[in-house]
């Protein structure tokens, strides 16, 4: 697993080209203010270790939005951080639990379309933990 993780001022985005057949349709965007923006990448070994995995993300993505006192998080699925890729349906589910799970804890979450290249706009703040990588 890959996280690059920024904290934004402003984040939006707008669908540009599905690229997953299988992904319903869908057009336009949506933006948010003052949030945690997490690019993943979920590599195929993650499919193995998925416990561990998904609750390193949260555990990231909470310390992060932490530092900065916000309950706003974006996710958005980034695979150009490894060769390694998991499938499709496994990085998807781990999506899907990653948003509920976090959603129960009190936070507003914004997921980019799965399986879709996004135009985006990302003002990211000049903080040193404004831009954090993490691998495992």
């Amino acid at each position: 697993m890959k996280l690059l993780m920024f904290y934004a001022h402003h984040f939006s985005y707008e669908t540009a080209s599905k690229t997953l057949p299988d992904m319903p349709d869908r057009e336009g965007g949506d933006e948010i203010e003052e949030a945690v923006t997490v690019f993943f990448h979920v590599e195929k070994e993650d499919e193995e270790k998925r416990k561990s995995v998904l609750q390193k993300f949260l555990k990231n993505t909470k310390w992060l939005a932490g530092k900065f006192g916000t309950k706003n998080v974006v996710l958005h699925s980034f695979n150009h951080l490894s060769s390694s890729k998991s499938s499709p349906e496994f990085a998807l589910s781990l999506l899907a639990e990653v948003t509920e799970r976090l959603q129960r804890a009190g936070y507003k979450v914004m997921t980019t379309p799965f399986g879709y290249f996004n135009e985006f706009r990302i003002h990211v703040a000049g903080d040193s933990l404004a831009k954090v990588f993490k691998e495992f």
